[in-house]
């Protein structure tokens, strides 16, 4: 196994494949389901995941099993890619995007059930995932586990859930 890197930006040990990512119930997990191996943009392919399992059944809980889901799959994923991060060598690699399939379901949990409001917080949420303003860079920067891979992508659902909520105030969304 290689040395736990935590720099965030260096360079993997190793180049994922589908094969590797497929042979652990970690490593599915944290490459959401193998969407974290698509390039170019893993972590939209992660967004477009989350969006799918979204619609595909998430939403059709009642809030509560939804916020139970969301901590459960929160806790998930801290374990999950803190482990996968150890085996790689790299604390948050790209490919590992369940941070932003949870998060992702945050913000469509709080977002109006319309399809361009659900667009818009799509790129919304993409927008300070890629930035990442403050405070979402410094949790980036110094927290290097599985915690610190989900909890810097919920900073940035946060964020998308403000300009979010500006919107719904000023009845943008039909």
């Amino acid at each position: 196994m290689p040395a736990f890197d935590t720099d965030a930006r260096a360079e993997p040990a190793f180049k994922p494949s589908a094969a590797w990512v497929f042979r652990s119930f970690p490593r599915i997990i944290s490459f959401g389901l193998g969407s974290g191996l698509i390039r170019p943009a893993p972590g939209t392919w992660g967004t477009l995941l989350g969006w799918l399992l979204w619609v595909g059944g998430v939403s059709r809980l009642s809030d509560t099993y939804i916020a139970v889901v969301l901590l459960a799959a929160f806790a998930l994923g801290c374990w999950t890619c803190h482990r996968v991060g150890k085996e790689m060598g790299k604390a948050d690699d790209g490919g590992m995007v369940w941070d932003e399939v949870v998060a992702f379901w945050l913000v469509l949990w709080l977002t109006p059930d319309v399809l361009m409001a659900q667009m818009l917080a799509f790129v919304v949420f993409r927008f300070f995932d890629i930035i990442k303003p403050p405070p979402i860079s410094f949790f980036d920067r110094h927290f290097k586990n599985g915690f610190g891979v989900m909890w810097d992508d919920i900073v940035a659902a946060v964020y998308s859930l403000l300009v979010i909520a500006i919107l719904v105030r000023l009845e943008v969304f039909p």
